[in-house]
């Protein structure tokens, strides 16, 4: 037994007491996220690495199966989608073109019919075009039933053409009196409620929330990914949809939780920034105070520090698999291993690094807090108490 899809009295129904201080939480969570500072090259890093978040949770909500691999190779693909190995793989591709014309839209393009259909089409064209026209309404008799419980999308033709009709106009009169967060959250649940296409409607209402929440500033480098949320709290993502769908389309629990998922993604991209912010700062006294030491043989061990702590700040390690990446800079040195652990423990000593065991391993990672913490006279102090060639056991200093 299917759940029958109902014509809204209202379009958009909430509780605005229920909604208001989420409302004000996400809102704060946005403004924070679009006042820090950031380099252009960190908004392309973060603007790929959340395309990809976006890309996979949307594609995976919908049952998609795919490796890292797989998924990085599908979103390099720009041409010939159809000739990716899996329908999943095509789906992600398709899914990133959708994605990318999107983000050229201008913010002033109002969404009406045509830009609906034509965000479909890219969507489906060569992933699943094979049994879904894409673009095309569904036609009399093309009924679809859709997520746990069951529930039908409004029926196929006439009551699809008005439903969607309607729905366009909705969007461009009605919803205008309501904050842009809410509109984006709406248009999501209204358009996956009457799946108007036979299939792609989940992909089409993530990407249609997706360009309203770019009109207000979530774009470029500030993208979040909503469809990363959605996937990770996939069971209360669907309750959520049907508890709309059970309560006469008052779009309160879904408001209430997408309005948490659009602030945690906003701190979480915040977050982000802010690391990236705390390494170029660490990069800059790096630099700054390691290569002001005056003598040859100090110039020559921060060189090799310096390497250490660039590697660090792309990720943790392993202290024995650093050694491996580094390893080449201490290849003339009569005890290579002896010299890289002094390094590992002067840096240690500094401040700049810390280290913890578990087990036999010891995992080495930087301290982004060292830039904010060190002074010059501080350096300079440690740098003259260091110990100039006496040998340290790594693991008896842990």
């Amino acid at each position: 037994m299917s759940i029958k899809y109902e014509f809204p009295q209202n379009w958009i129904i909430y509780d605005k007491l229920s909604i208001v201080d989420q409302l004000v939480d996400a809102k704060a969570a946005l403004l924070s996220l679009k006042t820090i500072p950031y380099q252009k090259r960190w908004a392309e890093e973060l603007q790929f690495v959340q395309l990809k978040r976006e890309i996979a949770g949307t594609s995976r909500i919908e049952g998609a199966d795919f490796t890292e691999m797989e998924l990085d190779a599908a979103i390099a693909v720009k041409d010939n989608i159809e000739k990716l190995q899996t329908r999943s793989q095509r789906q992600a591709a398709a899914t990133v073109k959708a994605y990318r014309w999107i983000a050229g839209l201008e913010d002033d393009r109002p969404i009406n019919e045509e830009l609906i259909r034509h965000i479909h089409r890219l969507i489906i064209t060569d992933a699943d075009d094979d049994h879904c026209p894409p673009g095309e309404l569904r036609g009399p008799d093309q009924n679809v039933i859709f997520g746990m419980p069951r529930h039908r999308g409004c029926e196929g033709g006439e009551q699809c053409i008005n439903a969607f009709r309607l729905l366009c106009q909705a969007i461009n009169i009605e919803f205008r009196n309501h904050d842009p967060l809410i509109q984006a959250l709406a248009i999501h649940y209204h358009f996956a409620a009457m799946h108007p296409f036979l299939d792609g409607n989940g992909r089409t209402a993530r990407a249609l929330e997706a360009f309203m929440l770019q009109k207000i500033g979530l774009k470029d480098s500030l993208f979040i990914a909503m469809s990363n949320y959605y996937y990770e709290e996939k069971n209360d993502y669907l309750k959520a949809l049907a508890q709309v769908r059970a309560n006469g389309n008052d779009l309160t629990p879904f408001i209430l939780f997408g309005l948490k998922g659009i602030e945690l993604q906003c701190r979480r991209l915040a977050e982000e920034i802010k690391k990236n912010i705390s390494k170029a700062l660490f990069r800059n006294i790096m630099y700054d105070l390691f290569t002001r030491l005056q003598t040859t043989r100090k110039r020559v061990i921060a060189s090799r520090q310096i390497e250490i702590l660039k590697l660090l700040l792309e990720e943790s390690h392993d202290h024995q698999k650093l050694y491996k990446k580094v390893g080449l800079i201490y290849k003339n040195i009569n005890n290579p291993w002896k010299a890289y652990t002094r390094d590992l423990i002067h840096l240690i000593k500094l401040g700049a690094i810390d280290a913890t065991k578990d087990g036999d391993i010891i995992n080495v990672f930087v301290r982004l807090e060292w830039a904010t913490e060190i002074t010059e006279s501080k350096f300079f102090e440690v740098i003259k108490k260091l110990p100039e060639s006496k040998t340290h056991s790594f693991l008896s200093f842990l």
